[in-house]
């Protein structure tokens, strides 16, 4: 799909401002808990995508089954 890139380019956009930029990790570790913890908890349970009309992931999954 050509928006493909686009939207992979959003996520690494959002990734970036909420959790690398302004932090330090002291192992690949603690970077690896800090991600997973965003991607789990706060990316698709809480923050508010703008093309799925503002609704988390979860909350947009959910209304198609």
């Amino acid at each position: 799909c050509c928006t493909d890139n686009a939207e992979v380019e959003s996520f690494f956009h959002s990734l970036k401002a909420d959790v690398i930029r302004g932090n330090t990790f002291e192992t690949s570790t603690k970077l690896h808990s800090k991600l997973k913890g965003y991607l789990n908890y706060f990316y698709n349970r809480q923050r508010l995508h703008s093309s799925l009309g503002y609704k988390t992931p979860v909350e947009f999954e959910q209304k198609l089954f």
